[in-house]
Order: C-alpha cells, then structure tokens, then sequence
C-alpha cells in the first residue's frame, strides 16, 4: 500500500470564522520574520482571530492517532516575501489547540508558537460556539445568516482568506511552508460574541484589542487542506 505523501499535514478545515482587526503597522513589527513585510490590504493592515475546526488530520498520510478531530483558535497577521510581492502568507502570534502532542510536533518542526488548552464547540442550527481556556474563559459565538458565496475580487473576504504561504521566525532562517486549498465561498456575520482577554492571551503588545471592536467578521465552510513540509526562505540581496 502506497502511503507516502509529499504533504507533512492533511485535513478538513471546517466552520472558519475570522475576526479582522484594523491595527497599525508598528503594532505587529516585532513579529514580522526576516525577509517579510508586512502585507496590507487598501492600506489597511490586519490581524485575524481565527476559529475552525480540523477534521480528518493526516500527518505524513497517516490518520493522526487521537488528535484527528479537534478545535484550533489562532491570532495572525498577512505578510509578503520580499522577493516575490505577489505571494500572500500569514505569520502566527500564537496557535491554541487542546492536544499536548500537536505543539510539541509543530513548535519543533515549524517554529510555530503552539500552545494547548481546554477546547470545545458547539453547533445548534445556523449557531456556532467556540470555547477555551480553563471554565470556558474565552468564547467566540456566532450566527450564520447569509448562504455563503466566492468573495468578490479585491473584496476583504477574498484578501484574508486568499493566502496560501505560511513563514515562521525560525531559530536561524525564516521557514516557509505552502498551505493548499479551494477557494472558499464566505459569508459576513453580523450577530457574534467575542470574549477574549487579548492581554492575558497574547501579551500586552495586544491588550489595546480589548478596546477595539472588529473590522468585520465572516464565515468560510472551509475545505480539504494540505500544509508541505517547512522549507527555509531564500535569502535575497
């Protein structure tokens, strides 16, 4: 049986939604790997909490023994390679997952800042809820009110999710890794609730995010995704 698979990761990102925050530029600096630039969209420069849920995980083309269904809630940003202005990626301030196993493998591997916590969601309806953090500290709930449709070209839908690169501070380069997907249809969402302390999440360089209401918010059923294994950003002169 052929099992190989030039892809490290493999799944089904499902129920994605995305909490875009209007931030200036300085605010994510120190977090921006070498040989990136930050990636703005109508001069606006973004930073997303992300809720979604994995389905079906293949590490290696291997089904990932007791961590193939799961939640995740990350915080990122967008950048661009300075070699190649054309590629869209994302960078991580921090990824939460409920396995202890999934941060030691990704934190070494990608240099991702990986944590684990609690985690749960539900789903009644057009309703869904994420929660983490110990006692359901942290929430986003949200209803679904509009049937999903391919985002405009040059909408904000089509600039959040159209990135395809991920590149991580790595210990001596900058890694780079491709992340493939279909385009997804989105949805705006108008009826959330966000409860996040971004202070205590992610350092006080995001608490001034408790202050600040999201640009948007919208919704992506997601689909089948692949993540290759990390290479090393080509320096350039």
């Amino acid at each position: 049986m052929k099992w190989f698979t030039s892809s490290f990761l493999s799944a089904h990102w499902k129920h994605l939604v995305f909490a875009n925050y209007v931030v200036a530029p300085d605010k994510l600096s120190p977090y921006v790997p070498e040989g990136t630039e930050i990636d703005p969209s109508s001069d606006n420069v973004y930073v997303s909490l992300v809720a979604f849920l994995f389905e079906k995980t293949k590490v290696i083309g291997l089904p990932a023994i007791g961590n193939r269904h799961f939640e995740e809630v990350n915080l990122r940003f967008y950048v661009t390679p300075k070699h190649d202005r054309s590629i869209r990626a994302v960078t991580f301030i921090k990824e939460i997952v409920p396995s202890r196993l999934i941060p030691l493998v990704a934190n070494s591997l990608f240099n991702e800042n990986y944590v684990s916590m609690p985690m749960s969601h539900d789903m009644d309806d057009n309703r869904i809820d994420y929660r983490w953090g110990d006692d359901d500290e942290y929430r986003i709930q949200f209803t679904l009110d509009q049937t999903p449709s391919i985002p405009e070209p040059g909408s904000v839908e089509e600039f959040i999710t159209e990135h395809y690169w991920g590149y991580a501070i790595g210990k001596r380069r900058t890694l780079e890794y491709e992340v493939k997907h279909p385009q997804w249809p989105c949805s705006r969402v108008e009826d959330y609730q966000i409860d996040v302390d971004f202070g205590k999440l992610y350092g006080d360089d995001f608490q001034f995010l408790n202050q600040q209401d999201p640009e948007h918010v919208f919704y992506a059923p997601g689909s089948h995704v692949t993540v290759s294994f990390p290479g090393t950003l080509q320096r350039t002169s």
